[in-house]
């Protein structure tokens, strides 16, 4: 990615004009987890303000494999701030500290194979009272922005976010959740978009995101188009700066749901570093989206998966993320690559 290809101004950090699309869409989303332990999880919210509604998602992994979730659709009546259905954003510092908070009811999931039937779930999972409060201050620089030409790809396309730019960041806070407290003292990610959205315009895709206890960190994103050709993006932080990647390969090895179970990635980037990392998937949120479009039901399965890291004997936590199309006879688009 060239800097000079996109326009990113502190006044980003905040929500941006709706555009006409009945899509348009302006999501904040982060993620933190605790160094030393790996508890952590994400929180989204997105504007659906032209459909007067948002996106929440809430997914926290707990310890022996407990994964606390929420997910709604709070009615909004504006874009002028992320702040619905128990879960706000907070911008202290723009581009420098984001503070995240969520007070409201979580389901408790003790196999996350149940989270494949979202209708079974909501009618019978245990609910405990929650609160989270993350303060994240940024370690990196700021990454991405608003395209200046029509022909600057954008990291997702343009049918999926117009505007979008990401950081990683320095953890510290909490989650209780009943009478637990995990305190959470670590390293995460964070990023912010605006722009039409489908969930399903995105055939497939393959993201890798971590941040370790000595500063450094990886974005890494490979995304397929229409004809089935992929595009590789990403970054390596080292040294408090973005290292664009020029190349990488990822090996991913599939449990018997066709989830990522672990993955293998080296890395190439224009400054000449290489990178060989291995991933394990701790705990996997296999979500969806679903919708109805001329009479079809689209769908697409949204693989979320806990993860932790190795690079050069050092430890980190982060997320393994896995979207694709999936097909009338449930084929997945990008399956097994």
């Amino acid at each position: 990615m060239n800097p000079a290809d996109f326009r990113l101004d502190p006044a980003d950090e905040y929500p941006h004009p709706a555009g006409p699309e009945p899509n348009f869409n302006e999501s904040v989303y982060v993620n933190a987890f605790d160094d030393g332990t790996g508890i952590g999880g994400w929180m989204r919210l997105g504007n659906r303000v032209n459909e007067g509604r948002a996106e929440l998602s809430v997914c926290l992994y707990l310890p022996d494999g407990r994964i606390a979730v929420q997910f709604a659709r709070p009615r909004i009546a504006g874009n002028d701030a992320f702040d619905a259905g128990g879960l706000r954003f907070d911008v202290v510092e723009p581009m420098r500290r984001l503070d995240a908070h969520y007070a409201g009811e979580v389901m408790i999931v003790t196999d996350p194979d149940d989270l494949r039937e979202p209708q079974r779930l909501f009618a019978s999972a245990p609910r405990l009272p929650c609160t989270v409060e993350w303060q994240l201050e940024t370690i990196s620089p700021q990454h991405g922005g608003e395209p200046v030409r029509d022909d600057v790809p954008t990291m997702y396309g343009r049918d999926f976010s117009l505007g979008h730019f990401n950081q990683h960041t320095r953890a510290t806070g909490h989650i209780t959740i009943g009478g637990e407290r995990f305190a959470i003292s670590g390293h995460g990610w964070r990023d912010h978009s605006w722009g039409p959205r489908w969930w399903t315009n995105i055939v497939w895709y393959r993201l890798f995101l971590a941040a370790f206890p000595d500063g450094r960190g990886l974005m890494i994103h490979r995304i397929a188009d229409e004809s089935g050709r992929t595009r590789r993006s990403g970054v390596l932080l080292v040294d408090g700066a973005y290292h664009e990647i020029t190349d990488f390969d990822a090996i991913t090895e599939w449990d018997a749901n066709r989830d990522p179970a672990a993955a293998r990635i080296v890395v190439r980037t224009e400054t000449g570093l290489t990178a060989d990392i291995r991933v394990e998937v701790l705990s996997m949120a296999p979500l969806r989206n679903r919708r109805e479009e001329g009479g079809r039901t689209l769908l697409s399965r949204i693989a979320e998966g806990h993860s932790r890291f190795t690079w050069d004997g050092v430890t980190g936590y982060g997320m393994t993320e896995y979207i694709e199309r999936v097909a009338e006879d449930g084929s997945l688009a990008g399956y097994p690559l």
